[in-house]
């Protein structure tokens, strides 16, 4: 018997993104030891005081356990009474799963899968799931906008601060890679539609991107028709978002200082917001490689820090978001995700 497309599509899309990873962790060997040096990278480590890193860490676990405030402050709003603590397990659960389990099967997911173990709205508890992601993206790139504008723009976009040539010039340089690469997309594109197969594969794969978007629109739709009836409950949970993500921000410019990183925070708050809305496109693992590459060359390019430092702290945050992760592993042996009275109310467990 054939195997489903719908799972077949899923297997392929995950080892795209396994892939994705692993030739960026190969590169990144390759750029480390070209451009950086490992001793001096170890030595950036070395370093680094152990105090400052734990107090990154803490001040993301306490940003973390803020976030599962903000998903209960949208559940209540939809009636939907489970308690504090069991918000927040449920969203841990789901950290560890984006950033551990290279599945097809998102924390978001699995997230709404198990809140509606909790409530019997199951429509509504799976929606607040996605319009908590979406408060999440929209206050990350509310901070971007804002302080790119007040501070970084028509400075950062063309020279950064050691006077070398930024964004334009890196395109000017390397203009002729990028039109190669560009004139090969665009072969491969033509041969995949001269062949039968791959333009039946193409045409498929357009219809499910598009049947998709439609259904997403119609989510969005229902998101709004739904939350507008609360609109104190959105704008609390936004304002609660922008304060836990500067604060989480100003940890890591701390950690930053102790490296001897001399950027203002202005470059963090920019920076950093922009790579994590980057890591919400689910092109690797967690973002994996994606973030840490384009963290360490915003800061290089349009900030003037050393090579070294750059890559020590993109390396640093995934090491922090990985430490955060550990609870929800806990949360899912203990099964501290599920209701008490889960397996008496329901004949099925989940296995």
């Amino acid at each position: 018997m054939p195997e489903p497309r719908a799972k077949k599509s899923k297997r392929i899309f995950l080892f795209l993104r396994i892939a994705v990873v692993v030739c960026g962790i190969i590169w990144g060997v390759f750029w480390v030891s070209r451009e950086v040096g490992w001793d001096n990278l170890a030595k950036t480590f070395l370093g680094l005081n152990l105090g400052v890193f734990a107090l990154a860490l803490g001040i993301f676990i306490l940003g973390q356990i803020t976030i599962g405030f903000r998903w209960w402050l949208l559940l209540r709003s939809q009636s939907i009474f489970i308690s504090f603590w069991a918000a927040v397990r449920l969203y841990l659960l789901g950290w560890f799963y984006n950033n551990f389990m290279p599945g097809s099967v998102g924390g978001d997911l699995l997230r709404a899968w198990y809140v509606t173990k909790h409530t019997d709205k199951k429509f509504e508890a799976v929606l607040s799931v996605f319009v908590d992601r979406a408060i999440g993206l929209l206050s990350t790139l509310v901070i971007a906008v804002f302080f790119y504008s007040l501070f970084l723009r028509g400075r950062g976009a063309v020279i950064t601060s050691s006077g070398r040539g930024g964004f334009l010039r890196s395109i000017a340089e390397y203009k002729w890679v990028l039109l190669w690469v560009f004139a090969a997309i665009v072969v491969i594109f033509c041969l995949l539609l001269l062949h039968r197969t791959s333009r039946s594969m193409l045409s498929k794969a357009f219809s499910y991107i598009w049947v998709s978007g439609l259904r997403m629109i119609v989510k969005f739709k229902n998101a709004i028709v739904i939350y507008c009836r609360k609109p104190l409950a959105i704008l609390a949970a936004f304002g609660l978002t922008v304060l836990l993500q500067m604060l989480t921000i100003t940890g890591f410019w701390l950690l930053g200082r102790n490296m001897g990183i001399e950027a203002g925070i202005k470059y963090y708050y920019v920076f950093f917001t922009l790579t994590w809305v980057l890591g919400a496109v689910p092109v690797s693992i967690a973002g994996a490689v994606v973030v840490e590459g384009t963290l360490a060359y915003l800061f290089i390019t349009f900030a003037g820090v050393g090579k070294d430092a750059a890559s020590a702290l993109a390396l640093c945050q995934r090491a922090v978001w990985m430490l955060a992760s550990l609870p929800g592993a806990v949360i899912h042996l203990i099964g501290a995700h599920l209701p008490k009275d889960f397996f008496i109310d329901y004949e099925k467990s989940i296995n």
